[in-house]
């Protein structure tokens, strides 16, 4: 049963990629020479290739929107043709980058960076094609906040005094955007041209490899067998597949192929099992070592080294994880579900014997990474790992053939798209914001609204980030939250890293919030159920999750951060025994479940004990965990009395 529903994830495991009704017409074999083309490119250029780093992403990004453009056809209808407007865009996509690409010489160095007009005319086209393959590639909302921010750059003198500036002309923005390294063409571009992509790439030769497979098989061993077995099952399949690649709606259409109609089978309503498992792909987001590769653009954003983050994103996502455990498990008891039967759960000892040498890859990731190595290098480590690793398993259909190692580049390339296309957009917005410094007057503005209450300071960046990130993949809305909701937390005095893990913990949960909670719409399709109605289900399955950022930013010990010198591991064992008990009482508290269905003054004391542990108060904590026990003790009294009356 579990190989079975495997092997239907991987049938289904690009369920938004259009061109895939013919394989063998001209568009999809373009797609594949291209895809390879560009993959090659990010392994030489990561490598053994020496270009210079503006270079390297002018051509990277002609690869991705040529790519882009094939992927995402103006007639979604005709998915095996290549229409004159798609035909139009490819020609201008090339003419526009290819342009600064050859100038880009002559123009810093002959002509003293002084711009002429055939430049800005480029400069205006190459905006509005990066406009319009973002539009395909990921909504509207991305063109529509780059506009804004062209607005606010230009008209800066006429917006309200806490946000004005003096304005820059058209020509220089364009300027700035278009011929330098600080708009489409730089930092965050970068990064998904070395670090992002390659990370992607080695979760695509995991893929191939039939690693997803045994993730499946590992969760369903584990947990198949507990009180709503396969709802645990989606938790962990979600948080292993989720840590590679990084998307919570990938995530969900993947492994939700195979976790949510087994939720169904055991009698988990519709709506539930598709908020499983979009709560859970959205935990896969926060999941180390990849984090939708948000933890490469932090590590750059902040200048630490990328293992910090890996290790500083362990306790957190373990946290969020606990707590969708716990509200999973209040839900089976109180429906009185069981696991699944003991014939169809994998032998464990033989699922690891027959393929667990497919886990050796990640170690190595992570083993490299703790040794002090570049990200670059663990990735490359992890290709070449996965690749040999792939014939020491009994399996022969695991081993990486040269077919699958093409089918590795295409499918890395191909997943590469909306993240680079991401990175490239958000450039603009970057540039306004770092000439204008509306990052600081928004960080002012905030702490003087809040009244410099730390708590009414952080309710108010977590409805900004969250209002911000609606609809957006996770590199765009990390990168749109870190520069402009971020710095009002460091200003106030958070820690820095903690300022990021907030902004981005709390742009992840846009995944499962609705109007736009696209995790959750997603997975409401494969279960056939209301969309609004997972989606809340959704919420409410993860909102225990959302006091975790509030908890790191009070006491980032969490973070393995601390101002004292060397880190207090009693410290932090308290700390993160306070917050599993925050995130339990919060579970039964919004699932109203223990023994028995909770009084009314049981859940608000449970609700409210997750507050009081919140503060790094000793006083409060002592309240928080005698009010926890004392609640436990009434509500077993009770439901004991309960049970022997029924």
């Amino acid at each position: 049963m579990a190989n079975a529903q495997a092997k239907k994830v991987d049938i289904e495991k690009n369920p938004n990629d259009n061109p895939v009704a013919d394989p063998k017409s001209l568009r999809n074999k373009i797609i594949a020479v291209v895809g390879i083309i560009l993959s090659v490119f990010v392994l030489l250029t990561s490598s053994y290739l020496n270009i210079q780093e503006f270079y390297r992403n002018t051509i990277f990004l002609i690869l991705i929107f040529v790519m882009g453009f094939l992927l995402h056809p103006s007639n979604k209808k005709k998915t095996g043709k290549i229409s004159s407007i798609d035909i139009v865009m490819l020609f201008l996509s090339i003419i526009s980058i290819g342009y600064i690409t050859v100038t880009y010489t002559n123009l810093h160095v002959d002509r003293l960076s002084q711009a002429n007009t055939v430049d800005y005319i480029f400069a205006v086209l190459c905006i509005l094609v990066l406009f319009e393959i973002t539009r395909r590639a990921i909504g509207w909302f991305i063109p529509i906040l780059s506009v804004i921010a062209l607005l606010y750059g230009i008209y800066g003198a006429y917006f309200p005094i806490d946000f004005a500036h003096s304005g820059f002309t058209f020509e220089r923005m364009l300027y700035r955007i278009y011929m330098t390294s600080d708009g489409v063409f730089g930092s965050t571009l970068s990064i998904a041209s070395t670090y992002i992509v390659l990370f992607i790439l080695f979760g695509s030769f995991l893929t191939v490899s039939g690693a997803s497979n045994l993730f499946n098989d590992l969760a369903l061993a584990i947990a198949g067998q507990r009180r709503g077995g396969p709802a645990q099952v989606a938790v962990i399949t979600s948080a292993l597949t989720g840590s590679l690649n990084g998307s919570a709606v990938a995530n969900v259409a993947t492994t939700g192929a195979f976790t949510i109609p087994l939720m169904k089978s055991i009698g988990l309503k519709p709506k539930f099992a598709g908020g499983v498992e979009a709560a859970a792909s959205t935990g896969g987001m926060l999941m180390p070592p990849i984090m939708g590769a948000a933890a490469f653009i932090m590590a750059g954003f902040l200048g630490i080294p990328y293992t910090a983050i890996v290790l500083a994103s362990i306790l957190p996502s373990l946290l969020y994880f606990i707590a969708l455990v716990f509200a999973i498990d209040t839900e089976a008891k109180k429906l009185g579900l069981k696991g699944i039967s003991k014939e169809n759960i994998p032998d464990i000892k033989k699922v690891l014997l027959e393929r667990g040498a497919l886990l050796l890859p990640i170690i190595v990731v992570m083993g490299v990474l703790l040794l002090g190595k570049t990200a670059i290098f663990a990735g490359f480590a992890g290709i070449i790992a996965t690749i040999i690793t792939s014939y020491l398993t009994k399996d022969k259909t695991n081993r990486i053939t040269f077919s699958k190692l093409f089918e590795a580049l295409i499918d890395g390339a191909r997943n590469s798209v909306q993240v680079a296309i991401a990175c490239a957009s958000v450039g603009i917005i970057i540039a306004v914001v770092s000439m204008s410094g509306v990052g600081s007057m928004l960080a002012y503005n905030v702490a003087d609204l809040a009244g410099g209450n730390l708590f009414i300071i952080l309710i108010l960046i977590m409805i900004t980030c969250i209002v911000l990130s609606l609809g957006l993949p996770s590199t765009a809305l990390y990168i749109v939250v870190a520069v402009t909701a971020a710095p009002a937390l460091v200003q106030v005095g958070v820690n820095p890293l903690a300022a990021h893990f907030f902004v981005f913990y709390y742009g992840a949960m846009s995944n499962v919030t609705p109007p736009v909670a696209l995790a959750a719409y997603t997975g409401a399709g494969i279960a056939k159920a209301n969309p609004m109605q997972t989606a809340w289900t959704a919420l409410r399955l993860a909102f225990p999750g959302f006091i975790i950022p509030i908890i790191i930013v009070y006491d980032p010990i969490l973070l393995l951060q601390t101002d004292e010198g060397p880190i207090n591991y009693f410290l932090l064992a308290q700390a993160f025994i306070s917050a599993i008990i925050g995130v339990y009482a919060l579970s039964v508290g919004f699932g109203n479940y223990i023994r028995v269905k909770l009084n009314i003054v049981e859940r608000i004391i449970l609700i409210g004990v997750a507050f009081f542990l919140i503060s790094t108060s000793q006083l409060l904590d002592v309240i928080g965990l005698a009010l926890f026990v004392i609640v436990l003790a009434f509500h077993f009294i009770r439901s004991r009395r309960l049970l022997e009356a029924g």
